[in-house]
């Protein structure tokens, strides 16, 4: 496994990302667990949760249970793994999604999810999504606070644009480490936030990075340079837009999700899979 950083800690260049063990379409438990286990046996030690990624009213923080009780399960040494969370995204049980961005929910959010991961601090918890009813540098603002009061041990933010990634620098003192963002062959509005996370040294964490790519490879024609490419290597179009990512900058950690054990152990081989220039140029 190839490592970049987030912050101090150091973290596989391919991460895991939970949701689709816990949305519309999860699998059952015991396979979720499976899932995590194999990305662990891969190398992957970053997973990427949310308290917001479930069904059902009732079970709010699926997700992270889930990676508690699998990372609580597996036989080797999981105290490497960073485990990160959201907070600020709400799914009131019918499907949707919803906001709350204050403060005292942003608190209250953060004890859960202390709780569902059985941690005293967790490693990086970040921002979900901007509230528009509440101002911005107000839940930025209570990250702050949750990092100085050693709830948290990193500060992110996610789903945010260019100001909103300098303002979150401004308010926690230089020290925000990461931005999530979708970002995918089939979405690349996110190119000015992964230049100014290159240009800052923070972490850029794309999420959906196979967005647009099929499970079974089939691709639309936009995506065609993909399917040549990974036919010329002999491997899957999913690892080759991994590997096109990491290529782009080395702040760049990608978040795969994944419910079955060889989908991500396909993504974490991505890092072993070196594009030419050619090839790097014909996939832009």
């Amino acid at each position: 496994m190839e490592f970049r950083r987030i912050g101090d800690v150091e973290v596989s260049a391919i991460g895991l990302g939970g949701m689709p063990m816990s949305i519309e379409g999860r699998p059952d438990e015991e396979r979720s667990v499976r899932t995590i286990h194999a990305a662990l046996d891969a190398g992957v030690n970053l997973i990427d949760t949310a308290d917001a990624y479930h069904l059902y009213a009732h079970d709010v923080g699926h997700n992270e249970t889930v990676i508690a009780r699998a990372l609580a399960s597996y036989g080797g040494d999981t105290s490497h793994v960073l485990v990160a969370t959201k907070g600020g995204h709400l799914r009131p049980g019918d499907g949707s999604w919803t906001l709350d961005g204050r403060p005292e929910y942003l608190r209250e959010a953060c004890e859960a999810s202390l709780k569902r991961l059985g941690v005293d601090a967790i490693g990086l918890y970040q921002f979900h999504r901007p509230d528009p009813e509440t101002p911005y540098e107000e839940s930025v603002g209570a990250i702050r606070d949750l990092l100085d009061a050693g709830k948290i041990q990193m500060a992110g933010i996610s789903n945010a644009n260019p100001d909103q990634i300098r303002l979150s620098q401004e308010i926690l003192g230089g020290r925000l480490v990461s931005v999530q963002n979708q970002f995918s062959p089939a979405f690349r509005s996110s190119e000015p936030e992964l230049d100014l996370c290159d240009e800052l040294g923070i972490a850029f964490l794309p999420w959906s990075p196979l967005g647009g790519i099929t499970q079974a490879g089939e691709l639309g024609s936009r995506f065609a340079p993909f399917a040549e490419v990974a036919a010329a290597h002999g491997v899957s179009p999913q690892r080759v837009c991994l590997a096109w990512m990491l290529a782009k900058s080395p702040v760049v950690v990608p978040i795969p999700g994944a419910s079955r054990p060889a989908s991500i152990q396909d993504s974490a081989a991505a890092v072993d899979l070196r594009l030419t220039a050619g090839e790097l140029a014909l996939l832009g």
